[in-house]
């Protein structure tokens, strides 16, 4: 065996790079072309948009924070499952759907409301499973 030659002979090493590229190139356009055709990931529903408006009245003995829903998306049976509301660690009530642009909620603490404590809208995917904070206002 010629040791020298062996170093110098590269006619293998560009056929052995080109096979393992194409290879490459082979299985990341299946991958892609696989994604669209199963259509993996296109049903994944998006959050609802909106913005809420907040009043709190601390009268007496009882604390009520009023959410009113001032614009961006509707909340509906079509994208949402649930739309609860309530302070944070708490979130019992329902809001009735469809909520549109003006609807209000009134929410009121158990006892007074102390400052720093949070009150949350929480809105839940069709089908369950997915939620998200899409409103929230902290008691001053």
């Amino acid at each position: 065996m010629k040791l020298k030659q062996l170093f110098t002979d590269e006619d293998a090493v560009s056929p052995v790079i080109g096979v393992i590229l194409m290879v490459a190139i082979t299985v990341i356009l299946a991958a892609v072309i696989g994604t669209f055709v199963l259509g993996i990931g296109s049903n994944q529903q998006t959050t609802p948009s909106a913005s809420f408006e907040w009043e709190y009245d601390a009268d007496g003995g009882l604390s009520q924070v009023t959410a009113t829903h001032n614009g961006g998306d509707t909340f509906n049976d079509e994208n949402t499952n649930e739309l609860r509301i309530g302070e944070q660690g708490n979130v019992n009530d329902n809001w009735d759907l469809p909520v549109s642009a003006g609807d209000q909620q009134p929410i009121t603490c158990a006892g007074p409301c102390d400052s720093g404590d949070k009150i949350v809208i929480i809105w839940e995917a069709n089908g369950g499973g997915r939620t998200s904070t899409v409103g929230s206002y902290t008691i001053p």
